[in-house]
Formats: C-alpha cells, sequence, structure tokens
C-alpha cells in the first residue's frame, strides 16, 4: 500500500521542540521532493516547508525560518520536520505529501523563492496535531 504516514505531533509548551516524521511506505522517497504543509481551524492549508532529494535544496515559510528545519533519511525513507522555539500560532495539524512536479523543476521555483502551492502536492497523509499552548 502507498501512504504517508506523519507521526510526532503532541502538546508543547511555548518556546518548545518537537520532531515530526513522515515516513513512505510502498513507495521510495528517492525520486520526490516532499512539502509539509499545516492547517489551523477555519485556516487554509499552507506550505511550511519543503526539501529535494535530487539537491538538497529547502524552502521554509517566512513563518518559520529560523525556527525550522526540515531533512530527510532516504535508507529510513522518512522525512522529518524539526520545530524549536515553538509558538502558539504553530498549533495546527501538520500534514506531509509528495511533490506532483519533478524535483528539477521544484528545485527551480526554490531559487526563485516561490512558495508551495497545495495543488502541486498529492499522497496526503493523515496529519498529526501540534497544539502549542501553556
Amino acid at each position: 500500500q502507498v501512504q504517508l504516514v506523519e507521526s510526532g505531533g503532541g502538546l508543547v509548551q511555548p518556546g518548545g521542540s518537537l520532531r515530526l516524521s513522515c515516513a513512505a511506505s510502498g513507495f521510495s522517497l528517492d525520486y520526490y521532493a516532499i512539502g509539509w504543509f499545516r492547517q489551523a481551524p477555519g485556516k487554509e492549508r499552507e506550505g511550511v516547508s519543503c526539501i529535494v532529494n535530487s539537491d538538497g535544496s529547502t524552502y521554509y515559510a517566512d513563518s518559520v525560518k529560523g525556527r525550522f528545519t526540515i531533512s530527510r533519511d532516504n535508507a529510513n525513507n522518512t522525512v522529518y520536520l524539526l520545530m524549536n522555539s515553538l509558538k502558539p500560532k504553530d498549533t495546527a495539524v501538520y500534514y506531509c505529501a509528495t511533490d506532483r512536479l519533478p524535483m528539477s523543476h521544484r528545485a527551480a521555483k526554490l531559487r526563485l523563492g516561490e512558495a508551495l502551492a497545495t495543488e502541486d502536492f498529492s499522497g496526503w497523509g493523515q496529519g498529526t496535531q501540534v497544539t502549542v499552548s501553556s
């Protein structure tokens, strides 16, 4: 079965950290750029971060730049999102997904600083809840 499974969410105090995992089964992540998105109640899903396997290029939304770090472990077919200095506004359900675009196209978009569009991604996991609250 081809699927992505997110894990690692939870309740954390402001200033705390969490590491989210996006594990793939049934296919290899080697051939895809992977994106992390989040959706807060009543808001649209927004792109948070992305990593391109072919050249290691990455993208971060301005709201998380300097606090979040995306990485991948090809041996374990998993992409991670390390979230530091968490804020209440980071509270959301976090999803990972595979990029529909070829990695070369995604890398070019990242060089131009383009934000992630949800319609460019597919294979969404079930999401993992992150709640930042004291």
